[in-house]
């Protein structure tokens, strides 16, 4: 007989890997897989931002995260003067998350920590060296197919499958999903390097807007750094990858740099038309792809993870109606097109090679810095047909993780559950944790919180368990609304559950 599973998770990289985790904390039975035996040696993504942060939090990972990051600092847009055209973000101050806004990481020793953690989960199988072939759907469950490395096919069941299985997804692939093309397709060549010293290395993160060469010049993880050149017109990839032509292009930077990788990548924005039929899901690459301008990709996919978590456990251990899946495009949709749209308006900007049209750009862009004009935030979930309060103006947003005088969290101080926070509290549910304002866990965060209530008008809040506001207003209200979308419906005392 096949192994049963709750969820089966395809693609073992930082989606994946995040997507597992939090199911098993969730007790889920999981089967994760990958075709891969060790993790990939080299970074890839080079920023996550505080919301990324939080989610490494709550799989209790976050030390070990940090030895592996360092805060982001500056995000320069300068001309090929080294004028400033727009400084995008500081990640040094502190986000809504209570983390630091931004974090620029070593991705090899991040996903080593997720797998660790993953490692100590028994409900969680991890299989390496094992390839998705095929599914079939039944009514209750999906049959998947494996290959080993010997070739030989292994079969499982589960109630669900997700694709995290990259750009070139299979699982993506199986169910003839078409990609919808946002028409930005610009040839850059990677370079990571191993600073030997760190004379003359810059210490904020640089859009050169040359339109001789586009340069993109940012700091990883500690002890590294990366260099982006976009190609010109006539270059190919035997071109930029011969011998001495990186080192001809960091010559003018005057560092001394051992080359870890080079590499060439195509930025392109690509979204799936559909992330879900049925029982099989797909997400991060596999669903949207983005170029790197606005360090969105990775943080992206994980989010994806953390909507879709919550609403798989929902449907698995407390009840809800499999209709909730449906929320999960519904919400994720609108973030990833306004990441995908920021990112190629960032990419256009720095890709202007007609020095006539970089000079009036460069014009325009220091008018808007001197006017001190601010951006339109981004990147929120989607309202229309997500799983949200009706009609509230505080549904949608982050909420808060307060930290109190002596470091402690909010997260940790409850649980993985959602919450409702109000004066009176009590009537918890396996799936809901109800909380009052005056209980002891909530000390340190006390005037903070109802600091932040009042600014709303509201007596209470609903907290979702991806820490976004499901809504904030009348107690009973809320949980009325909250039970009929997301299941979980017959209050009684929690549970006393062992912590996996």
């Amino acid at each position: 007989m096949s192994e049963r599973f709750d969820v089966i998770v395809v693609g073992l990289g930082p989606v994946g890997a995040v997507l597992a985790g939090l199911l098993g904390q969730a007790g889920l039975h999981v089967l994760a897989m990958e075709r891969s035996h060790e993790v990939y040696p080299l970074p890839r993504a080079a920023h996550f931002d505080h919301e990324i942060m939080r989610v490494f939090q709550q799989l209790g990972i976050a030390d070990e995260v940090l030895t592996h990051s360092r805060p982001a600092g500056a995000y320069e847009f300068r001309n090929a003067k080294g004028e400033l055209l727009m400084s995008a973000r500081r990640g040094g101050e502190q986000g809504v998350s209570g983390w630091s806004n931004s974090y620029m990481f070593n991705q090899p020793g991040i996903e080593r920590a997720l797998r660790s953690r993953l490692a100590a989960m028994p409900n969680v199988i991890v299989r390496l060296g094992l390839a998705f072939q095929t599914h079939a759907q039944q009514d209750d469950h999906v049959a998947v197919t494996a290959q080993d490395d010997a070739g030989n096919a292994e079969t499982f069941e589960a109630r669900y499958l997700v694709g995290c299985d990259g750009a070139w997804s299979p699982v993506r692939e199986m169910l003839k999903i078409g990609l919808e093309d946002y028409q930005f397709d610009e040839p850059w060549l990677v370079v990571d390097t191993i600073p030997r010293a760190p004379t003359n290395l810059p210490t904020v993160n640089l859009q050169i807007c040359d339109p001789a060469r586009p340069t993109t010049c940012v700091l990883m993880g500690p002890g590294r750094h990366r260099w982006e050149f976009m190609m010109l017109p006539g270059e190919t990839a035997e071109n930029v990858l011969a011998p001495g032509f990186v080192e001809t292009l960091l010559a003018g930077w005057q560092v001394d740099v051992e080359v870890e990788r080079k590499a060439v990548y195509r930025f392109h924005g690509l979204i799936a038309e559909r992330w879900r039929e049925g029982r099989v899901l797909i997400a991060g690459d596999a669903a949207h792809q983005m170029p790197p301008f606005a360090g969105q990709g990775m943080c992206s996919g994980i989010r994806d993870a953390a909507n879709l978590a919550w609403k798989l456990e929902a449907i698995l251990r407390h009840g809800a109606e499999e209709a909730i899946l449906d929320t999960y495009q519904a919400e994720r949709d609108r973030s990833v097109r306004d990441y995908i749209e920021l990112a190629i308006g960032m990419g256009r900007v720095v890709c202007t090679l007609d020095p006539a049209v970089a000079a009036h750009r460069d014009a325009e862009m220091m008018g808007r810095r001197d006017a001190e004009e601010a951006p339109a935030p981004v990147g929120g979930p989607g309202l229309n047909g997500g799983l949200f309060a009706e009609n509230d103006e505080a549904a949608g947003r982050i909420f808060p993780q307060f930290i109190g005088a002596d470091g402690a969290r909010l997260d940790d101080a409850l649980d993985g559950r959602a919450w409702l926070i109000d004066a009176d509290g009590g009537g918890s549910t396996a799936g809901l944790r109800r909380i009052a304002t005056g209980d002891p866990l909530l000390a340190p965060f006390r005037s903070n919180l109802t600091a932040w209530l009042r600014t709303l008008g509201g007596d209470a809040v609903l907290v979702r368990p991806d820490r976004y506001v499901f809504g904030v207003g009348d107690a009973q209200d809320l949980l009325a609304s909250w039970h009929a979308a997301a299941g979980d419906d017959a209050p009684h005392a929690m549970a006393q559950e062992t912590q996996i």
